[in-house]
């Protein structure tokens, strides 16, 4: 029985403080009609819908399509004309099939493989380790270089030097994979050919020792302790066809845009220049945009694999962000603070993201989702800086080289294995145009 104490009822005036359901107002069996109507799979023809229309509004005095499960106290606004309720299927009791819903991928926390780097240099400027096309990759180890041939297991010495005292500082693979070229401390350049296991030339111009390389085709491009950069034709006798000075101090990142338009540049003057591939009127080379903003060296310069005009650079210990660039309107995309020392980038080709190699403190390796710079996922385990990073050919897995003398193998871009064929069926095709072309 009900007690004598005065009943609340719901206030009907509407705009109050609060929304409030008011029961009076919902039309809960024709809610419940709705529900499990939903789940009628059957198409109507529009002359049939019309037909319920009319009928729903003679016997029920409303359109049934309007009707409200949940309404609250005060007039609700009216649809907007043409307006459709995509939210109607979470009120669907039919299943999401386990086939379409969209798990988190899964990236090892632990490397694939850990290879001995004994001797391999600590110097934060150098750029030590390179992966090839073919499917080698080659390693700086003080003053040699072993090549690793990831198919196989198989290990080969390429060469050492002949003094003592000199060491390599840069290795990089021609894009076919049958050319190393590598950079000494005592200021050479030389070209070694893979197969024969032989060196074809020894280029000498720069003036001190040659951290980093990067190809474009035929040229090959070198950047030295003096700042100077040296673009080399490697076909011709007279290889030193261009020297572009737009840096005070070591270029220590260096890396030709996918296209062959531009060339970035960073250096320990904190500086990135993107150099056009052709000269200036002048005759000169000079640099189309000059970017400022990084305080500490910048050694990480990598080009976006999708977006031929965005850069990605990272900053030293003084500095640790990585910032994204257009380079052509020279503007600032978006920039991160990676609360480490930030010493390699490498985009994904398999993902829209890219993944960063880090030092003091963390010594960690993050995996960036692109362009929202939001943190995928950190892969730890060096126990000192990590130097260089680089990519397989296939890019689903990342070699990080670091002054614990290891090499670590990440299969953090691992491919879903039906993309995985389609890509792999989209190359194939694409090669057998070029083979009919060049025949």
């Amino acid at each position: 029985g009900k007690s004598g104490s005065k009943i609340q009822s719901t206030p009907t005036k509407a705009g109050g403080d609060r929304y409030i359901p008011n029961r009076s107002t919902m039309q809960m069996e024709m809610a419940n009609f709705l529900l499990t109507k939903e789940n009628d799979p059957a198409e109507e023809s529009p002359t049939k819908k019309e037909q319920q229309k009319a009928w729903a509004v003679n016997l029920n005095g409303f359109d049934i399509e309007e009707a409200k499960i949940l309404r609250l106290s005060g007039k609700p606004q009216n649809a907007p004309e043409g307006y459709q309720n995509n939210l109607k299927v979470l009120y669907s009791q039919k299943m999401t099939p386990g086939s379409s819903r969209k798990n988190g991928r899964y990236i090892p926390s632990m490397p694939d493989r850990i290879l001995d780097a004994p001797e391999i240099r600590n110097d934060y400027y150098l750029n030590l380790i390179d992966w090839s096309s073919q499917n080698f990759l080659a390693v700086a180890l003080d003053n040699s270089v072993y090549l690793w041939n990831h198919t196989s297991g198989e290990i080969i010495q390429l060469l050492q030097m002949e003094h003592p005292d000199d060491y390599v500082s840069s290795v990089s693979w021609i894009k076919e994979g049958n050319y190393l070229a590598v950079g000494t401390s005592n200021a050479e350049v030389q070209l070694w050919d893979i197969q024969q296991q032989k060196r074809l030339r020894n280029m000498t111009s720069h003036s001190s020792r040659v951290g980093s390389l990067s190809w474009n085709s035929y040229i090959l491009s070198s950047g030295a302790r003096t700042g100077h950069i040296h673009h080399h034709d490697v076909r011709v006798a007279e290889h030193h066809v261009a020297t572009l000075a737009g840096h005070t101090q070591e270029v220590c990142g260096l890396r030709w845009s996918l296209d062959g338009r531009y060339l970035a540049s960073g250096g320990n003057d904190n500086l990135v220049n993107i150099w056009p591939c052709t000269q200036g009127d002048s005759g000169d080379f000079a640099p189309v945009q000059t970017f400022t903003q990084h305080q500490g060296a910048v050694k990480a310069v990598a080009w976006c694999p999708w977006q031929s005009n965005v850069l990605a650079t990272g900053g030293g210990t003084s500095d640790r962000h990585i910032r994204i660039w257009n380079v052509c309107s020279g503007t600032c995309l978006s920039a991160v603070d990676a609360h480490s020392q930030v010493c390699s980038i490498l985009w994904s080709t398999n993902y829209k993201e890219f993944i960063s190699g880090h030092g003091f403190a963390q010594n960690q390796l993050v995996v960036w989702k692109y362009p929202t710079m939001a943190k995928v996922t950190e892969l730890r385990g060096h126990t000192a800086r990590v130097l260089n990073l680089t990519m397989s050919p296939d890019g689903a897995t990342v070699a990080s080289a670091a002054a614990d003398e290891t090499l670590r193998l990440w299969r953090c871009f691992e491919m879903d294995p039906i993309k995985k064929k389609e890509k792999e069926k989209a190359n194939s095709a694409k090669s057998s145009i070029i083979h009919q072309g060049i025949r």
